[in-house]
């Protein structure tokens, strides 16, 4: 099911991140890259080629990741979309590279249930989820997201609630693991930025929660590690994770200069203030939150982000229990907030969803202008 919503937007560019991560721009505009060209709702601009055929049917019994890494046969190569050349922007419309006024971007979020036995081993269960999200990878692809966010370690349960070290089998390298690949691959074959939610592994012993970006050409940009770890009952975060390293970066994609913060990260608000600060645009918070415990605050915190730091958020979260912790219903209702703190597009609790909302980078010039927070904030004041 897919739910799209319009909705507004501007931006000034800039803003800086760890060094550690290699898609981020500091605010110098001479070491910027050249701006790309966009792809609007429909799929493609007056500059893009036309399409590549699509892949051949991938073997039902084989795994979506074989399927996905695997050589092309002579007889049936697989083609990717070219990559698309540097264009003129549009007049009033300059791309996020320039740092300067932004168009408008699509952008989707997904939230879906497990669909795997956690009795499974781990990479029984990443087959089964990666394979549930490729079709609507694909999905989001045809209807001309132009950013696309997963949920919370989204090819596996929520797993926390255990302190079970079998789950460290679902750790993986990033960016040199296999799922990260196959996102590249996805992002490619789209022309779209994605942001994926991963256990990754270090060094053995050493695992982080995680989010890969990816740019529309493919290209690994860099990673944020989750900072804020909670560790009560039902979610012992620090029994499976180091906090992140990485500090607060900003990653300067074809669309737009964006962020991300990870689920229990959201409720604090100086590393939402950092996002803001450091350039961003729009930020995701990819989550896995259960009913009865915040859910009040679902709709209270992230559009109180948006609204101080003037940015468009996206929130996801994902969906059912889980069997055998069951410590609740994850309860979906993954919007995007808008920088006035107006929920603009939102999915339910209850289903496999992809949503989607235009979002206006506009907007965030306009509510910047009018409302001056980053102008008259009094940092030597807070100490």
């Amino acid at each position: 099911m897919t739910i799209e919503s319009g909705g507004d937007a501007a931006a000034d560019g800039g803003g800086y991140g760890a060094p550690d991560n290699k898609g981020i721009d500091n605010r110098s505009m001479e070491n910027r890259r050249p701006a790309r060209t966009r792809r609007g709702p429909s799929g493609l601009t007056s500059a893009d080629p036309e399409p590549a055929p699509s892949p051949p049917t991938a073997n039902p019994a084989a795994s979506p990741m074989a399927s996905a890494l695997a050589p092309a046969s002579a007889s049936a190569p697989l083609q990717t979309p070219a990559a698309q050349p540097p264009s003129q922007a549009e007049p009033g419309s300059l791309t996020a590279k320039t740092g300067e006024l932004l168009p408008t971007v699509r952008s989707g979020l997904i939230q879906t249930t497990l669909n795997a036995d956690t009795n499974e081993s781990c990479e029984a269960i990443a087959e089964k989820m990666l394979a549930k999200h490729l079709p609507m990878i694909d999905e989001a692809g045809r209807k001309g997201v132009q950013i696309l966010c997963l949920q919370e370690l989204f090819n596996g349960p929520y797993f926390c609630p255990s302190q079970d070290p079998k789950w460290y089998d679902m750790a993986e390298p990033v960016p040199d693991g296999p799922t990260t690949k196959v996102m590249q691959e996805y992002a490619r074959k789209h022309n779209m930025v994605i942001i994926v939610p991963l256990f990754e592994k270090d060094i053995t012993g050493v695992y982080y929660n995680t989010a890969a970006v990816i740019d529309a050409d493919g290209t690994y940009l860099g990673k944020y590690r989750k900072n804020h770890l909670p560790q009560v009952a039902g979610f012992w975060e620090k029994f499976f994770f180091k906090p992140g390293n990485l500090g607060y970066p900003i990653f300067r994609t074809a669309y737009a200069d964006i962020g991300v913060y990870i689920c229990y990260d959201r409720h604090f608000p100086e590393g939402a203030r950092a996002l803001g600060l450091n350039g961003a645009h729009i930020v995701y918070n990819p989550s896995a939150t259960v009913a009865g415990l915040s859910q009040y605050l679902w709709k209270l915190e992230q559009p109180a982000h948006a609204v101080a730091n003037g940015y468009f958020l996206g929130a996801i979260n994902r969906v059912g229990t889980e069997a055998p912790w069951n410590i609740g219903k994850f309860y979906g209702s993954s919007y995007f907030v808008n920088p006035r703190g107006q929920i603009v597009a939102q999915a339910s609790e209850d289903k496999d969803e992809l949503v989607i909302a235009d979002l206006n980078l506009e907007e965030v010039k306009e509510v910047r202008d009018l409302w001056q927070f980053y102008r008259d904030r009094r940092p030597e004041t807070y100490e």
